[in-house]
């Protein structure tokens, strides 16, 4: 195996039985799966699940032939995993429950955080969460945009594929996400800096 092998070279490797091949396919995208589904899902937990979900259904897809280089791999990783998280929301919706679980962990018991201020910690916490209702106000095309870019990391040209839309349509609805954020933020007077 190399390591400036393209993903499709070692998924052919990974076919013939190497298996470190995969390792080092998730080793290459796994913060950017990892950081997307974080976005929408909280419990850390269930975003294991879901990173884990997503590439199982990679591994299969890829052992059953379903998989064809387009050099579009990361894109088509990203679809599965958005697919599995909507798939998680219907199903909670289907029980009638939703979580109120606002809160990833305790941030005291955190090595993180044991050496910051605690109220500077604090106080980038709530701009995190006030980011976060932001961006949940916007229409679900424009906050798709956002989270892909800022918080999974992708390209445009990647979104734009992952969402089935032109290169300027993913643009322009990042425009028009962030013009929206300011809208929200002066009406509600929202301000994320510490000062």
């Amino acid at each position: 195996m190399n390591k400036t092998s393209s993903d499709y070279e070692l998924i052919q490797q990974f076919v013939r039985g190497e298996q470190s091949c995969f390792e080092e396919i998730i080793r290459r995208h796994k913060n950017k799966v990892f950081a997307y589904i974080s976005l929408y899902i909280r419990d850390q937990a269930l975003v294991e699940d879901i990173f884990q979900d997503t590439f199982l259904k990679v591994i299969q897809s890829v052992k059953s032939g379903k998989y064809y280089d387009n050099g579009k791999f990361l894109s088509w990783v990203m679809r599965i995993a958005h697919n599995l998280i909507i798939d998680h929301f219907r199903r909670i919706k289907q029980m009638n429950t939703t979580s109120n679980d606002d809160y990833e962990s305790d941030i005291f018991n955190s090595k993180k955080f044991s050496d910051a201020n605690i109220e500077d910690t604090l106080i980038k916490r709530q701009i995190q969460k006030d980011v976060r209702t932001l961006i949940g106000r916007l229409p679900d095309d424009q906050k798709e945009v956002v989270i892909l870019r800022h918080y999974a990391g992708l390209s445009f040209k990647e979104i734009a594929e992952i969402t089935n839309v032109s290169i300027n349509t993913a643009l322009g609805r990042m425009r028009y996400a962030l013009i929206n954020m300011r809208k929200i933020m002066e009406e509600k007077q929202i301000t994320l800096t510490i000062n």
